[in-house]
């Protein structure tokens, strides 16, 4: 049929996953084998998958994409991860894509395994025209609640940047001291890749410094759970009590501590006030 076998055909054009000449896919679907139709076969998968992902990529860029047709190239898109844990600090990350950056597989850090994550991050800082990631210390939430750590640790991620933004895309939240146009958007890391490149850095940071916060405290599990509300996390605070790396303004580490709890924070009317405004 041609100089390669059938085998060489698919360790060619379905695990290595190079383009198919026209003149050799005419061959294949010419061939009556059940080994030529496989190969086919796969690669017409592969080519609706393909599809599928730049359908989706498109989607996740119509933020961006209407920002860089008005001539705004530097838009950052922004994130936390890391207000619900009992441990460690809150992190954020703000990335700035150039136009018509397309990264296969992007999406809300939540949907993605961790190896996916780390593989990402290092696509995602080659790629960036800037990225930053900052981090808000347990003290800090400890003095101005985890709410706010969050918008500072956002701010300090926009400040850090090498290129100033023209405008900011944020998941769900306003930064009202940040003087540059901006858009919050509900479940961003879900709606725009800018938004999903920064959930991906602040994620893979946060557990990268919560590995090394397991070994100067060994026994919590941080390594595993990253300090999350988890049963084995709660039966690691029983038995061993709080240490200097827990968020003592959160009720299970206070409980522990025998510290009554605080106050709900921030009030309904701050956070409503921090929230108007949000685009769907």
């Amino acid at each position: 049929m041609t100089r390669y076998s059938l085998d060489e055909l698919r360790q060619r054009y379905v695990v290595e996953g190079r383009p198919l000449e026209a003149s050799l896919e005419e061959i294949l679907r010419a061939d009556g084998r059940a080994g030529a139709r496989a190969i086919l076969a796969a690669i017409e998968k592969r080519r609706f998958e393909n599809r599928s992902e730049g359908q989706r990529l498109r989607k996740m860029l119509r933020y961006e994409t209407s920002l860089w047709d008005q001539g705004q190239d530097a838009v950052a898109g922004i994130d936390e991860a890391g207000m619900s844990p009992l441990a460690g600090p809150v992190a954020a990350a703000a990335v700035i894509l150039r136009p018509g950056t397309r990264i296969t597989g992007i999406d809300d850090s939540k949907k993605l395994d961790a190896n996916s994550r780390e593989v990402l991050a290092i696509e995602i800082k080659e790629k960036a025209a800037s990225w930053s990631v900052a981090f808000v210390e347990v003290e800090e939430i400890d003095t101005i609640n985890i709410y706010w750590a969050a918008i500072l640790a956002m701010r300090r991620a926009v400040e850090g940047l090498g290129v100033t933004p023209q405008h900011l895309l944020i998941d769900a939240k306003r930064l009202k001291d940040v003087a540059i146009p901006q858009q919050a958007i509900i479940k961003g890391d879900t709606k725009s890749a800018s938004i999903a490149a920064a959930s991906i850095l602040a994620k893979v940071s946060r557990d990268a410094l919560m590995r090394t916060l397991d070994t100067l405290h060994p026994g919590y599990g941080f390594a595993d759970h990253k300090g999350y509300p988890v049963r084995a996390h709660y039966a690691a605070l029983a038995r061993l009590g709080a240490c200097a790396a827990h968020r003592r303004s959160f009720g299970p580490v206070r409980e522990v501590l025998g510290l009554p709890p605080l106050p709900p924070w921030p009030l309904a009317s701050e956070r409503a006030g921090a929230m108007s405004g949000l685009e769907d």
